[in-house]
């Protein structure tokens, strides 16, 4: 039986990405969203330069990057999770939809989340 990627029109998985400051707080959040159930994986890449707008000013600060997979009936959970760990007044939330993927991949997020 082949793996069903949508609910009809409803996208079933995604891919959260979340910006933090240094790597222990990236596996912080990463650890707690998995050991939660909620999110399958986190990968945390380091050595990130983000140049931004914040209050006004042109900013530059070196970060990390999680990649987050998940079910996207779970996106509402790791927003809420993760701004309760996050240190950043704003922290970057942003879920994208998996709209093809190896079966077996999805069918492991689905099982674990």
């Amino acid at each position: 039986m082949e793996m069903e990627y949508t609910d009809g029109d409803e996208i079933r998985y995604a891919v959260v990405m979340v910006t933090a400051a240094s790597v222990d707080q990236a596996k912080e959040i990463a650890r707690a969203l998995v050991e939660e159930e909620i999110v399958a994986c986190v990968n945390i890449l380091q050595g990130m330069l983000s140049i931004f707008r914040w209050k006004g000013k042109v900013e530059e600060d070196a970060e990390c990057l999680l990649i987050i997979k998940t079910r996207m009936n779970r996106v509402p959970d790791v927003i809420t999770r993760v701004k309760s760990i996050h240190n950043y007044d704003v922290p970057e939330i942003i879920a994208l939809p998996i709209v093809d993927g190896n079966p077996s991949y999805l069918q492991w997020i689905e099982e674990v989340t």
